[in-house]
């Protein structure tokens, strides 16, 4: 058993709450409490933060980084109960990257397409967001041209984004317009009128019905290459 876990574990018996009553408390399965008590699962520190609230517990002298010691004691758990491991068929890398995978996300790198990865970023998972954002809805846009280069953004560039499917004002979006894929800014007109803006140098406007365009993607920051 880790640390963290036993803690959490100690806190939990000595109020007197099950581990489904602090799953449910704390928004999680509860196969993921006994999981992190068990040492199996390594609990981020905003889980930490929250179970400590819940449980009216200190948890201020657990280290809330996961450093080279912590793993080291997870992975002896993890060898100390390798026989039961073996019975379930599951190997000591599989149940690392299960263990990694409720804390790290592969977030795909994506061309205007949608379609065609151009590879990953790893994004850490908190309450089961990205950044606040829904796991299925996040993804990275790779910039294919200068015509936002105005706003910063140049060709090579990635972009993090959410999909969405409507416009909001002054919101910079992948859309689908005229036959073609384009970032560019939006605003709000009214009478279902948009604005689309873009900046290759020169600022461009051009003014469509909002039933001739199709939003994609929101552009939420950048990342630009030095």
């Amino acid at each position: 058993m880790s640390r963290v876990g036993e803690k959490i574990k100690e806190a939990r018996l000595k109020s007197g709450m099950s581990q489904k009553a602090l799953a449910k408390k704390l928004g999680v399965a509860e196969k993921f409490i006994n999981e992190v008590e068990l040492g199996r699962k390594i609990a981020q520190e905003s889980f930490i933060e929250k179970a400590s609230k819940v449980l009216k517990a200190d948890f201020n002298d657990i280290s809330m980084v996961v450093t080279d010691e912590a793993l080291k004691e997870e992975k002896q758990f993890i060898k100390e109960n390798k026989p039961s491991i073996s019975k379930n068929k599951v190997s000591e890398n599989e149940v690392w990257a299960s263990a990694f995978s409720s804390v790290l996300k592969n977030v795909p790198i994506l061309d205007y397409s949608l379609k065609n990865s151009k590879g990953f970023k790893e994004l850490p998972i908190h309450s089961n967001k990205i950044e606040g954002f829904s796991q299925d809805k996040v993804l990275y846009l790779e910039i294919q041209d200068d015509e936002m280069s105005g706003f910063r953004m140049l060709k090579g560039d990635i972009a993090f984004a959410t999909l969405v499917k409507e416009a909001s004002n002054n919101g910079i979006f992948l859309v689908d317009y005229k036959g073609k894929r384009a970032v560019r800014q939006i605003k709000i007109l009214g009478n279902s009128k948009v604005l689309l803006v873009s900046n290759g140098g020169s600022l461009l406007t051009e003014t469509m019905n909002l039933n001739e365009i199709t939003v994609l993607a929101k552009l939420e920051r950048l990342e630009i290459k030095l």
